[in-house]
């Protein structure tokens, strides 16, 4: 049995003494001297359970509650962050937590955990950090679980579904291989080509006469029209056929876009070949011209290959209330002052605003600074009208966006974070793999092995791994020589 000071205090009322047990805590070389009836009032912690059980239980009891102990100094040693564990101590005296600034929140995590914390003491400022901090490892985890997935064959798969997952890799990971990135590059060149020829299409000295004597394209530019839409018919096909769900691909924005591009280019061939028998000829060319219109949707197949316009899309989506707060704004400005606008200029016999919803244009190019000059106030009061007016617009967009430039900003270094961390995930999973094999090596040739040394490697290996990959990417060395090759092209 220990012995542990008593130290005699007395009560409220002074009427009589108690004495009450006292501990001493070195956590990582910082001393500290703890009272039972502060620590008891979270009995289900470490440091409480310790109290009550030191002055009851022998050595190797509590070794299992501490790291080490000195009886000549009665000290208990916890090889743990001194500064996390201030934070710590607030929760007996304060009955909440909160994390310091400079610390990370999974260590935290870790340090709570430790110390039989619930998470429910954290303050909420300091939870939504960490659910910050949670939700960034989540997609560092997809990150890395897609990269080994990619690396990795299941010996189960048969022939087809081999050859359906070389072509997806080869369709969708440009990273992926040499002829992957080729691919890409071509299909990227493509839509760029197509781009270009749609809009040198429409200039009148480029353009041929038909039969009817009606303006067409260039047969050359055709031609390469023809080109650019078997590229992209075939690399949806190829696409489709190696996707491993093929409903949720078709019905993919992305996907949907694609099939926007190519669809238009063969409802023009039936239309032009078949449907001059079903209707007339100038609702055909109507239909063919509008058809031919949607053929500029497949600019946006640029974002397919294109990690600046996909994180433009992110930074808009994280955007939505702020341009939603712009649109509002502008609506109440147009509307005010458009109706101050009409209302003002009726006295003056050559007025421009001869109605309400009329004047919605004027002040849509007055408060977005733009302003054509086809409508404008003559009187003065009209005039004071549109000045305060673009001044109100200039306000009015200014203001939301900061905010939107920041949420850009955010997303841009998030994704650029976000990759490098899954690669160095890769690479110390690929070392971790390495040094498991030598230490398996060494166990081997010994013919033992030591519970200690097995430790050891676990928790190397649990210091350093994303804890939400789970299961399937912790261990390793089961992928040791995919990981390692992987390393190679990183």
């Amino acid at each position: 049995m220990w012995e542990f000071s008593r130290t005699r205090y007395a009560d409220c009322n002074g009427s009589e003494a108690s004495e009450e047990t006292e501990i001493a805590v070195n956590i990582g070389g910082v001393k500290r001297i703890l009272y039972g009836d502060v620590l008891n009032r979270y009995p289900e912690t470490r440091l409480a359970e310790l109290v009550n059980r030191s002055t009851k239980s022998t050595q190797k009891d509590l070794s299992a509650l501490c790291d080490d102990y000195d009886e000549l100094k009665q000290e208990f040693y916890f090889d743990r962050d001194p500064e996390a564990f201030k934070c710590i101590l607030d929760l007996y005296y304060y009955g909440e937590i909160h994390m310091k600034r400079g610390i990370c929140p999974i260590c935290f995590m870790r340090e709570m955990d430790y110390w039989r914390i619930d998470t429910e003491y954290l303050d909420e400022c300091c939870r939504s950090n960490l659910n910050e901090m949670e939700s960034e490892l989540a997609e560092i985890a997809e990150k890395v679980k897609t990269i080994l997935d990619d690396l990795e064959e299941d010996a189960t798969m048969t022939r087809g579904q081999r050859c359906q997952a070389f072509l997806w890799k080869l369709m969708e990971k440009p990273e992926s291989s040499l002829a992957a990135r080729v691919i890409a590059v071509v299909s990227f060149a493509f839509i760029l080509l197509s781009s270009v020829v749609m809009c040198v299409g429409t200039i009148p000295e480029l353009q041929v006469q038909d039969a009817e004597g009606n303006l067409v394209e260039h047969p050359t530019l055709e031609s390469i029209e023809t080109a650019c839409i078997i590229w992209f018919t075939v690399e949806y096909i190829l696409r489709l056929v190696s996707s491993s769900n093929k409903l949720h691909f078709v019905f993919s924005f992305m996907n949907l876009i694609d099939f926007l591009a190519i669809m238009p280019f063969y409802v023009v061939l039936i239309l032009t070949h078949l449907g001059t028998a079903m209707m007339e000829l100038a609702n055909v060319q109507q239909a063919v011209q509008a058809l031919r219109i949607m053929r500029i949707a497949r600019i946006f197949k640029l974002a397919r290959h294109s990690s600046g316009l996909q994180t433009l899309t992110f930074a808009l989506k994280s955007s939505l209330k702020e341009l939603g707060l712009l649109l509002m704004y502008m609506s109440v400005g147009i509307f005010l002052f458009s109706a101050l606008g009409y209302t003002m200029e009726q006295s003056h016999p050559d007025t421009m605003f001869t109605s309400i919803p009329q004047s919605f244009w004027w002040a849509i190019i007055t408060m977005t600074t733009v302003g054509y000059g086809d409508i404008y106030p003559k009187t003065t009061l009209g005039r004071c009208n549109a000045a305060v007016s673009f001044l109100c617009g200039v306000i009015a967009i200014a203001l939301p966006i900061h905010p939107i430039i920041n949420n850009f900003v955010i997303v841009y270094s998030k994704q650029r974070v976000l990759e490098t961390a899954a690669k160095h995930e890769i690479e110390l999973m690929a070392l971790r793999a390495m040094e498991h094999a030598q230490e398996a090596g060494k166990m081997a040739s010994a013919g033992t092995s030591s519970v200690w040394d097995s430790a050891a490697v676990s928790a190397s290996q649990s210091d350093t791994y994303i804890p939400l990959l789970g299961e399937k990417v912790q261990p390793a060395h089961n992928r040791k020589n995919k990981s390692i090759n992987m390393n190679s092209s990183l």
